[in-house]
């Protein structure tokens, strides 16, 4: 089991089992040390490895502090000098689990410490005598207790975010996925003073992102029309990332919240270095849109790993993704979106103005993206006749779109995206340089 961008994930009881689990917290103690704070989302298999993961820790002698259905960054915030472990797979499907780490003050292991956990990982399960010996017998065993209070710490640091403001006479409608923010979220935007309808807060372990939240908020903007409220937020199953609604019914994605929260900012005198990190993926449109307000950027790969490292190197208080994973330095070690809705609801309070008036500082171009599956992947960067095709697009686009190509690093695939003036175009020169990889480097 090698860990990805953002821990381990797979299908749970088949690729997460309760015993890799058990192993991973043994591991997990004894190299990244405790006290261990735990939180998770709504998934059904959700309690089973919980159990799995606090047996591991609790044989190692770690103590376990249990938040229950929480965001992922109410782990993070809450790990203290500790290390936080969070049970979620994040967007996807209900039947896949993971587990993902925090160190200390809620940041995201090293490539080096996750290195060492899968070299102790491995080593608990090659079945040699030395796998099976227990670390902490008898009396050492860790404990295990709830941790009602940190979750009500949280809420406090989010409402604490807006220093003495309010969100007091906005109305809004939040569709939580059924997921880890069902009960934090609407409950914080309340402690902040909106009046707010909560919709897809049942979670019954199955029906967490299906048809609903930041990946599918179209009944979230039908419901703010409908209802005629200020604005609308629609979180991931973790809750690390938001799609804001207008109050017209149009997304308002992560390339725009970075942009109008980067605006602000700035007008506050608050944007060191009047920078932001994003990634590759962020819109050309976000690039113009903050070039006009001379406010330069830092362009990571994808990921908010990244995007933090780049932050930490180049001393920057904001940057995200478009997926809309944003991070406030000042108040977080990673994205959260409770958070980033409540920060961006100040700036449209604040400035008096429609969501839909902030939403329109970002004019985005279209934008394609197709995975190309391939059957030489490591042939990409030999493919000549592709990079002069590829060269070709971009002298044809000029200022007024881009091409982006990479291999993905899990799966063979290529994925390449364009973003060109109109959307027939976008769709006609992804097809034209799919084509021209494929006769380079063949079809699986």
């Amino acid at each position: 089991m090698r860990f990805g961008t953002d821990g381990i994930r797979g299908v749970a009881n088949v690729e997460i089992t309760p015993e890799l689990v058990v192993a991973l917290g043994r591991a997990a103690a004894r190299v990244i040390g405790g006290p261990f704070v735990v939180g998770r989302d709504t998934r059904r298999s959700g309690p089973m490895l919980q159990g799995a993961l606090v047996a591991g820790l609790a044989a190692e002698g770690a103590a376990v502090a249990l938040m229950g259905v929480v965001p992922t960054p109410a782990v993070a915030f809450s790990t203290g000098a500790g290390s936080g472990v969070v049970i979620s797979a994040s967007h996807n499907p209900f039947a896949d689990n993971g587990i993902k780490f925090f160190g200390p003050g809620g940041a995201k292991l090293t490539a080096e410490a996750e290195a060492a956990l899968e070299a102790e990982l491995a080593r608990l399960r090659d079945g040699s005598p030395e796998s099976a010996q227990i670390g902490a017998p008898g009396d050492g065993v860790g404990t295990v207790a709830d941790a009602a209070d940190l979750v009500d710490a949280y809420v406090d640091h989010l409402v604490g975010a807006l220093n003495g403001e309010t969100l007091e006479g906005l109305s809004l409608v939040v569709d939580c996925g059924h997921g880890a923010a069902f009960e934090v979220a609407p409950r914080a935007l309340r402690a902040a003073g909106a009046t707010v309808t909560a919709l897809n807060v049942t979670p019954d372990g199955t029906n967490i992102n299906a048809g609903c939240g930041s990946t599918d908020p179209s009944g979230l903007q039908r419901e703010v029309v409908a209802r005629g409220v200020d604005a609308g937020l629609a979180f991931d199953g973790d809750a690390d990332r938001v799609i804001a609604v207008d109050e017209r019914g149009a997304l308002i994605d992560g390339d725009q919240i970075l942009a109008v929260c980067a605006r602000d900012l700035a007008a506050r005198g608050a944007l060191t270095k009047r920078s932001i990190a994003v990634t590759v993926m962020s819109n050309l449109g976000l690039h113009r849109a903050l070039a006009a307000e001379a406010i330069d950027v830092v362009v990571t790969p994808v990921g908010d790993r990244h995007v933090r490292a780049a932050m930490d190197q180049h001393g920057l208080v904001l940057g995200g993704e478009q997926s809309g994973h944003v991070i406030f330095a000042d108040h977080a070690m990673t994205g959260d979106g409770t958070l980033t809705g409540l920060l961006l609801l100040d700036v449209m309070r604040r400035a008096g103005v429609a969501m839909s008036e902030l939403g329109a500082m970002v004019t985005r171009l279209p934008q394609e993206l197709v995975n190309v599956a391939v059957a030489d992947r490591e042939g990409l960067d030999a493919a000549a006749e592709f990079w002069a095709e590829v060269a070709a697009v971009e002298t044809e686009l000029g200022d007024d779109g881009r091409v982006l190509v990479r291999p993905s690093g899990t799966e063979p695939v290529v994925r390449i995206m364009v973003e060109a003036p109109t959307d027939d175009q976008a769709t006609a020169l992804v097809e034209r340089l799919s084509t021209t990889l494929l006769a380079q480097l063949g079809a699986p």
